[in-house]
């Protein structure tokens, strides 16, 4: 966490208001318009007490209240067209920056979020853009009218009367040396308040995300302990930041209504004098008034602009992250159609987090287009993470990857996917209806190819039972659904996106006997005629792949048919004698 974030770091956001330059510039005008008729009140209130009141001609003052009413109108149809523009800007900013970062969100690897929490990031994209919402659709534009009001009354407050201008000017300057000192320490606690309450978020969400699992486990009680130790901990940051703030507001109106109060009693001994008129005085109390209030609020402004400060800062760094993986200036093409030739050639990867221990090493395979090849070995073996660099999720650290003989990372990401497909162990379903789900690497496809791939899938039943058929909601994940008709959704997505390379990550693991049978049915229907890799720890499903191979610690330490790898490898022998129950002296 950064300490003290660059002051000027919201300048770089203003880029994002140039589209709306000309209503900015109406704002301006609205803004300028509404100041300049609070400043004249003043002049209509001396003329009212100069020239009606004391003056005792009731013309006068017909004439000078009739200007105010004028004055009041114009005041109020400007500050209401203000409010409105710059709310709406405000709004629209707020929206055009969470789509920036989540476009660029999009760009980024699976292992960014690993690394840093997709609550933490989710907590960014919406709470701090709130905050930077709130600051260009009001606070800002209260600043600006501040300041204006600031600057217009101590002209006008000089043109009334310049010498009880000095009293009220020294006062600014007394002002200004704290709202500095304090604006420091709140934009520090605002970086550090919004930390904490990302962190409230992170925490919530994996705790409902895994809410299943929690309650099994009886963990209720210790999430409530640690979860409002967390509300706790993001109390006590938001207190420090409003107690820093508390102390400038309050020190800045302490200091510039003292001026204006040591002003009043000069003034009223100068009008009992006969120096200066009541009106006069008037006049000048009612631009004082205005001053002091400006800079009050303009220190509480300032608190919020901090605020926004950390609020933006936290923001640009998910903007300024930079993508490991991306997209060469001239990407090759894959040639048309797609082989699914692949070659690994000395591959050695190690993750980011562990960089001294290598999830491959050395490997070097050679898959042949329309091959079905079967990757077995421990937990840890290398077996995902060669599904992963594939995917291009990762680069190799070491070697190269080749599909059609062309280098992985002279195609564009998004090419190379396009020809993949993944079914993984736990597949990911997302909100909406089963027919959107199927849809969701095709969204183009007829209703006629989502029907045939959930047919193909063994899916078609079950999707016909739910109450609105293909148009059921299924609920966030697909939680109304079972294992097995969720892993039949991902295989139907799988089918109609019609990959040249099937990548299949355990994708039965986790289902009862009759769920794996039709699910197994619905896979070896998808391989057929594809290049296939599959990750499986039950041995049964992949005996009749074309070839298996046996990873061990990162290193390819077999290959063959499941025949001949029970007479020429120990550790086949050992994962199949677990499974099948083989008597070790028999192979």
């Amino acid at each position: 966490m950064s300490a003290r974030p660059d002051p000027r770091i919201l300048l770089r956001l203003l880029s994002l208001l140039h589209p709306y330059r000309w209503r900015l510039a109406l704002a301006a005008i609205a803004l300028l318009t509404a100041s300049g008729s609070v400043l004249l009140m003043g002049q209509g209130l001396r003329l009212v007490i100069d020239q009606g009141f004391l003056a005792e001609d009731a013309t006068r003052l017909n004439q000078a209240l009739a200007a105010m009413l004028g004055i009041v109108a114009v005041l109020a149809c400007a500050s209401a067209l203000r409010y409105y523009l710059v709310t709406w800007i405000g709004e629209r900013l707020a929206g055009d920056l969470r789509r920036q970062v989540f476009d660029h969100l999009l760009t980024l690897e699976p292992d960014y979020f690993e690394r840093n929490g997709a609550g933490e990031i989710q907590s960014r994209l919406t709470a701090d853009t709130s905050v930077l919402q709130t600051l260009f659709g009001s606070s800002l534009s209260v600043a600006l009218r501040n300041l204006l009001m600031l600057i217009g009354a101590m002209i006008l407050m000089v043109i009334t009367q310049p010498w009880l201008s000095a009293m009220v000017l020294l006062g600014i300057p007394a002002t200004v040396l704290p709202i500095l000192w304090y604006g420091r320490r709140v934009r520090r606690l605002s970086r550090h308040s919004q930390d904490r309450i990302a962190e409230l978020g992170r925490y919530a969400g994996e705790a409902l995300a895994g809410i299943r699992t929690l309650q099994a486990f009886g963990h209720e009680a210790l999430d409530r302990r640690d979860y409002g130790q967390r509300v706790e901990q993001a109390f006590d940051a938001a207190i420090q930041r409003t107690r820093q703030r508390a102390w400038l507001t309050g020190i800045a109106m302490l200091v510039v209504f003292s001026a204006v109060g040591l002003m009043l009693w000069q003034g009223g001994h100068a009008v009992l004098a006969g120096d200066m008129s009541a009106g006069e005085l008037s006049a000048f109390v009612f631009y004082a008034v205005l001053a002091a209030g400006a800079v009050a609020s303009l220190a509480e402004v300032a608190g919020d602009v901090q605020r926004a400060a950390g609020a933006a800062e936290r923001l640009l760094e998910l903007l300024n992250a930079k993508a490991r993986i991306q997209s060469p200036p001239d990407p090759q093409t894959l040639s048309q159609p797609v082989r699914g030739d692949i070659r690994l050639e000395d591959v050695t990867f190690a993750y980011p987090s562990r960089p001294r221990t290598p999830a491959l090493i050395d490997l070097n395979l050679h898959i042949r287009p329309g091959e079905r090849v079967a990757l077995v070995g421990p937990s840890g073996a290398g077996k995902s993470t060669l599904l992963s660099l594939l995917l291009r999720f990762h680069d190799p650290d070491v070697g190269h990857l080749r599909l059609d003989g062309l280098d992985l990372r002279k195609l564009d990401p998004s090419a190379l996917r396009s020809v993949m497909g993944l079914v993984s162990q736990e597949p990911v379903l997302f909100t909406g209806s089963a027919a959107d789900n199927i849809r969701y690497g095709h969204p183009t496809a007829s209703d006629q190819a989502v029907r045939t791939a959930a047919q193909d899938a063994n899916a078609l039943d079950f999707i016909e039972a739910l109450p609105q058929g293909f148009e059921t909601p299924l609920g966030p994940g697909g939680v109304q659904l079972s294992g097995g008709q969720r892993q039949r959704l991902a295989i139907a997505r799988a089918l109609l996106r019609d990959p040249r390379v099937l990548l299949l990550d355990e994708a039965t693991s986790a289902l009862d006997a009759e769920s794996e049978r039709v699910v197994q049915e619905a896979l070896d229907r998808l391989m057929r005629g594809r290049t296939s890799l599959v990750i499986a720890h039950r041995l049964a499903t992949v005996v009749a792949a074309d070839r298996l191979l046996v990873l061990d610690r990162g290193r390819l330490v077999a290959s063959g048919s499941h025949s001949e790898l029970l007479e020429s490898s120990a550790l086949y022998r050992q994962l199949a004698s677990l499974q099948f129950a083989l008597e070790d002296d028999g192979y």
